[in-house]
């Protein structure tokens, strides 16, 4: 497995491991877990050969202090990806994926700023700029999302579509801990008692899948979302929306189609995301 730092090197190893078939793509911030490690599985499984990054991208932190804190295990990281059977790793720097003078941003204006877009005002801009900055740099197949960021997974699924992106964008269902938490990065920044709280989330969307499959209305299950995160005092609940799983638009009344429902909640200074597809 090679480890590269700079576009021109990059773009030469893909090109070599292009001679041997297809390439799958998995874009990562680091700090790697099994949720991290399914997507590379997929693509592995998928492709001749798979690429993966590791880049914090500070566009898209609206807080400095995440930024900051972001953990970096760099070591552990590689060594999961050489064990996956991933080909080439691409770790750029800041600099790199933004030189000086660097203006240009890519956005989903509509989608982007709708729904947890306004809980974290210009986090989808940021998405949407370095993940189109990687599909150009790298010229993958096909790339590989967690279903976990939903509105994230609709944003870069709209760009590819809107840019004429030459790959296929592939979600992988969410990994979840034996406590039904999903996983993520941000979860190592919890206390020992906001761990224990953070199941919350997946409890109120398994009560909101069985007021829908009980002929609920989204309004019903919306309210049984809130009222089951109420019960924690640990969760502060920011956003709970629920869409159409095709249009990404909202919805109200009783569902008659597959619907996603998207939640939010701060536990600390943490915020923690979850979703859910949910077919009536």
């Amino acid at each position: 497995m090679k480890v590269i730092r700079t576009i021109p090197e990059i773009r030469e190893q893909v090109a070599a491991l292009r001679r041997n078939g297809s390439v799958g793509l998995v874009t990562t911030m680091g700090a790697l877990h099994r949720g991290h490690m399914a997507l590379v599985e997929a693509a592995v499984a998928g492709h001749e050969s798979v690429v993966a990054t590791i880049f914090v991208n500070p566009t898209q932190f609206g807080n400095p202090s995440d930024l900051e804190t972001y953990p970096k295990t760099e070591d552990a990281d590689l060594a999961l990806l050489r064990d996956a059977g991933v080909s080439a790793v691409f770790m750029p720097s800041a600099t790199e994926m933004y030189p000086e003078g660097d203006e240009t941003i890519v956005e989903t204006t509509d989608l982007a700023n709708r729904l947890h877009g306004k809980v974290r005002p210009g986090h989808f801009r940021g998405v949407a700029t370095v993940v189109a900055k990687l599909f150009n740099i790298i010229g993958a197949d096909a790339a590989y999302f967690g279903q976990k960021d939903y509105q994230q997974l609709a944003v870069i699924r709209r760009m590819v579509r809107d840019l004429h992106f030459p790959l296929e964008i592939i979600g992988v269902e969410t990994v979840r801990d034996s406590d039904g938490l999903a996983l993520s990065s941000r979860n190592v920044r919890l206390s020992d008692a906001e761990r224990s709280a953070a199941p919350i989330l997946n409890r109120a969307l398994m009560q909101a899948e069985a007021t829908i499959g009980a002929g609920g209305t989204v309004e019903e299950a919306v309210a049984s979302i809130r009222a089951v995160i109420g019960t924690e005092a640990f969760a502060d609940l920011q956003a709970v929306d629920v869409v159409d799983a095709l249009t990404f638009r909202p919805i109200n009344g009783k569902p008659d189609a597959k619907i996603g429902v998207m939640i939010s909640a701060l536990f600390g200074e943490v915020l923690l995301i979850d979703q859910r597809e949910i077919t009536p």
